[in-house]
């Protein structure tokens, strides 16, 4: 049984950073920007030997509008689940009509709730926390999260006061009909939802979720930070990753979308499976192969999913398909998805080209059968010659999964043209039947065994070619000695 923590309070009170710290991580994104937090972010904490689950949650103002009125829905469901409530106050701002308004909520709530006085280093505790009385919350407890300071005694002192192993609490504080919280883990096959901003990443992943998980706005940069979210189906574990949308650099000019491409790079290289999510309506634009280049370079399988393919003319749609075939002609490897994420039309087809690029970057070969391959392979198809020399492969083994890598060993190996390196990448694909992820191939040469021979021949050579060089100066010295000896005994007649 897992308590679980939401973190709620005005924007900017400093619920990402207490975040941070209760996870001993630095999953959440912190700037000095009203508003940067937007979905709910789940994270994990342990103090001693009891765990919890923390949730981070966007600020709520009561005067929300637009987007800022989605955010604020993720607050209060975070709010709904919950255990326990922590809800942050700003003690340099003071009392706002923002703090009345969610403490007014909390207490309509029934939530064992409680008031967190943050940002207190420099001050007098005794003076800035006798105000939020006012709050009808309790007494104030102050930290500093930004410096650790209080934060792992608040967290005890409320973890004190919870009987350990007792369900039955939990469930009186959640509501008679909520669900039993488990431990969070992030674990099954990960996938990441990639693309460019506004093309339906994030409509895309409620409707895998089947609710509003994540914030859903009709504007570019709606979602700022990488959302890990767990889930099964049929049996089968997952874990979804909402990402930020990347903009081309020059378009790029706040530090917190700087931080938000970061994290959405860093989710591409944590995950098993990416779905590239294109936009059918405005086509392939350069921002979307400059993604496919890196989700190439990362080496992840990869499914590409055609977004927004719902009330299109059938001549637009075949100049969609057209451009694709153009543009993606070298993607043999990866499916396509023609889906409408609002709708939900083809989205259920996407799980069996996830599940089909999972198991071909995870799938263990043996060496003989690798090896089998390389010879029918290389018999259909010698190697061309090189340097007047044709390479010989002996043999291949597995490298690595996720990608697959397959090593490929042999003289003059690494001289192989990069053509003929393409056709055995081309052989292992179609006879393994790889689909949904890239190969990679490495190519080892081994040792000349006779090197070292061939060295010490020509080390003894030049041993016997100086001591052969050293007698014969030797002989010329005792020749040219001899001489000088006979001139000076030759007497001239006189």
């Amino acid at each position: 049984m897992v308590p679980v923590i939401a973190l709620v309070g005005r924007p900017n009170v400093g619920k990402s950073t207490l975040f941070n710290r209760l996870t001993k991580s630095r999953d959440a994104l912190v700037a000095e920007i009203a508003g940067l937090t937007r979905d709910r972010k789940f994270g994990e904490g342990k103090v001693g030997d009891r765990p919890f689950i923390v949730i981070d949650t966007g600020g709520i103002s009561g005067e929300e509008e637009g987007i800022d009125a989605a955010m604020a829905g993720q607050s209060y469901q975070a709010i709904q689940d919950a255990d326990i409530i922590f809800f942050m106050v700003d003690v340099n701002a003071g009392i706002t009509n923002g703090d009345r308004m969610i403490a007014e909520h909390l207490r309509r709530s029934g939530k064992s709730a409680y008031l967190v006085a943050n940002k207190i280093d420099g001050k007098n505790p005794e003076i800035v926390l006798g105000e939020f009385f006012e709050l009808g919350m309790g007494e104030p407890l102050p930290i500093a999260a930004a410096h650790n300071r209080g934060v792992t005694a608040l967290v005890e002192y409320v973890m004190d006061e919870l009987p350990k192993d007792d369900e039955e609490y939990f469930r009186e504080l959640a509501g008679e009909d909520a669900p039993v919280h488990e431990e969070l883990d992030v674990k099954g096959i990960k996938i990441a939802v990639v693309g460019r901003p506004n093309v339906g990443k994030s409509t895309l992943v409620n409707r895998f979720l089947g609710e509003d998980r994540v914030v859903v706005y009709d504007e570019a940069g709606t979602t700022r930070d990488s959302i890990y979210i767990p889930y099964e189906r049929h049996g089968q574990e997952y874990t979804l990753i909402d990402t930020a949308g990347i903009r081309r650099r020059k378009n790029i000019s706040e530090a917190a979308e700087k931080f938000s491409i970061i994290k959405t790079l860093q989710a591409i290289q944590d995950c098993h499976v990416c779905i590239l999510v294109l936009d059918a309506r405005t086509g392939i634009v350069e921002q979307d192969l400059h993604m496919l280049s890196f989700v190439l370079n990362s080496g992840r399988a990869l499914v590409i999913a055609i977004n927004k393919w719902d009330g299109m003319t059938q001549d637009d749609k075949d100049r969609v398909k057209t451009e694709i075939d153009r543009r993606f002609d070298f993607l043999t490897f990866a499916d396509m998805h023609f889906i409408s994420a609002l709708h939900g039309t083809g989205v259920g087809h996407l799980y069996d080209s996830v599940d089909q690029a999972y198991q071909s970057s995870m799938t263990k070969w043996q060496t003989n059968l690798l090896t089998r391959i390389l010879e029918d392979a290389t018999s259909s198809h010698q190697p061309p010659v090189v340097r007047n020399r044709r390479p010989k492969l002996r043999y291949a083994h597995q490298g690595g999964s996720n990608p697959p890598i397959i090593v490929v060993h042999g003289n003059m190996a690494n001289e192989l043209p990069e053509d003929y390196k393409r056709y055995l990448a081309n052989t292992y694909r179609r006879v393994l039947e790889i689909k949904g992820t890239p190969i990679r191939m490495e190519f080892r040469q081994g040792d000349n065994p006779f090197s070292e021979k061939k060295k010490d021949i020509r080390h003894s050579s030049k041993k016997r070619a100086d001591a052969v060089e050293r007698t014969t100066n030797k002989r010329k010295i005792k020749q040219d000695k001899a001489r000088k000896q006979l001139r000076k005994s030759y007497k001239k007649p006189t």
